[in-house]
């Protein structure tokens, strides 16, 4: 997809608030009347084959939710302490995890994509890391050719250090940057400089890390177009193989460390504007593809290849190239896909701990998904991956007549169309080049959930 002119008038016109659409339904339409006996229940199912279509690929996320200390920015799940022996703690139980899961699932299950999340997974010490690699390699199987890849903070990661992530079997990357810029660092207490990065990721390639990913926000206090101009460039210097760019969230009401910030200091929206518009043509002008929502990727990396070939995914850690994937979400609040239900497990560390001491998985709340919510999943999953949506393919796979069911939806598009976004075609949608970068707009058409309740509070902004 050839790069276009996306200007701020573009991006002020489609500055709407919505999901970014790593499931559907999304995680805010979870409820607690979903029970570990479900989870078990579809886990079993996987492993008996008796799931539609026979066992998909499995992907497997853990949560790591220590650090040392607080980002204000942060929104994530995470526990700040610099109490390193908490650790051991977490490490028995999530090998406990482990182990309930595996008594529903079976052992030896191939293993196609491996993430480390938190938090700060690089809280844990070598040991610990190769004690936990350890339990996984001994509970499932790690296909030839998986990804493996953790989140690295920079300001706990050593050269010496990420050899022994090699090591353990790592071979991607992901550098939770920000800005470079140290009077932002300052106000969002998140202190890193541009020359320790760089070493870092100079000694990630003689390492033989398959790929490089790079972290970036804007909207952050004290940030300017200029300022972030900056970083921009910093960053297309260090050419990561991968950026994920996200607009910064500004919601202390849900989320405690962001009270401390001014938000006198925060950039007004026109700003952000710019900002946005920048990195999108600074990062193509460096070589870089845009794959879509915050991704952007070098054209040779594995993500634009699929992009270009139309064999982009999506999950809970984004735009992938693995194919559509049951995942196995272990640790405190870590999110998880099997079959045709969410899970997720419990928010704090009492609640995770006490659960896994009675011998209950710690699921607190999910989704068992609906037909409905099934077939709108893979025309949204369409969308949001391909950029076109084919009434053929969907209409033979989940025995729907397209243009009745989808009626409502279908006339929406007319309206997106007249803005450039869409190409309504006999018996498809097709994205253009343009609504390419508003693509969950489009997508948030088909979201039954969303236009019943219109209250946008709890997503962050397109922009």
């Amino acid at each position: 997809m050839p790069p276009v002119n996306i200007n701020e008038d573009l991006l002020r016109r489609f500055d709407v608030s919505g999901p970014r659409y790593t499931s559907y339904p999304t995680a805010d339409r979870f409820v607690e009347a979903f029970t570990a006996q479900q989870y078990e229940q579809a886990l079993s199912q996987r492993a008996s084959g008796s799931l539609v279509g026979g066992a998909t690929p499995l992907s497997l996320y853990l949560h790591i939710p220590f650090c040392e200390s607080v980002c204000y920015y942060c929104a994530c799940n995470k526990v700040i302490t610099k109490h390193h022996d908490k650790a051991a703690e977490y490490l028995a139980a999530l090998i406990t995890e482990m182990d309930l899961t595996l008594v529903h699932l079976g052992r030896g299950a191939s293993v196609s994509q491996l993430h480390l999340g938190g938090g700060s997974p690089t809280f844990l010490s070598d040991a610990e890391l190769t004690q936990l690699m350890q339990a996984l390699r001994e509970r499932f199987k790690v296909a030839a050719g998986a990804e493996v890849s953790i989140e690295v903070d920079p300001r706990t990661v050593t050269i010496e250090r990420l050899k022994h992530l090699r090591e353990l079997g790592f071979n991607r990357l992901s550098f939770g940057v920000q800005d470079f810029d140290p009077h932002v660092q300052k106000a969002v207490h998140r202190i890193q400089s541009f020359e320790s990065v760089a070493a870092l990721m100079a000694a990630s390639r003689e390492l033989g890390f398959e790929s490089t990913n790079v972290d970036l926000i804007y909207g952050l206090p004290l940030q300017t177009p200029e300022s972030f101009a900056r970083t921009i460039e910093q960053v297309g210097a260090l050419k990561p193989d991968r950026i994920a760019l996200y607009g910064y969230a500004h919601l202390p009401q849900r989320f405690k460390p962001q009270r401390r910030i001014d938000a006198t200091q925060l950039p007004p929206a026109g700003d952000k504007v710019v900002m946005l518009a920048a990195a999108i043509a600074g990062f193509q002008a460096h070589g870089y593809s845009y794959i879509g929502m915050d991704h952007f990727a070098l054209s040779t990396d594995s993500l634009a290849v699929a992009k270009r070939q139309g064999r982009l995914h999506r999950n809970f850690q984004g735009y992938s190239t693995q194919p559509d994937c049951d995942l196995v979400a272990l640790g405190v609040s870590a999110i998880g896909r099997v079959g045709a239900c969410y899970s997720q497990n419990a928010k704090t560390l009492d609640e995770y701990y006490d659960a896994l001491r009675q011998g209950q998985l710690p699921v607190n709340r999910g989704l068992a998904l609906s037909r409905d919510d099934i077939v709108r999943r893979a025309v949204i999953m369409s969308l949001m991956c391909q950029g076109r949506f084919e009434f053929e393919s969907i209409a033979l796979a989940h025995l729907v007549e397209v243009k009745a069911y989808f009626k409502p939806e279908l006339a929406r598009m007319d309206e997106l169309a007249q803005q450039g976004l869409v190409v309504v075609e006999p018996d498809a949608i097709q994205v253009t080049t343009m609504g390419w970068y508003f693509v969950r707009a489009v997508a948030m058409v088909f979201d039954r959930y969303l236009q019943a309740d219109r209250s946008r509070e709890r997503f962050s902004r397109i922009i």
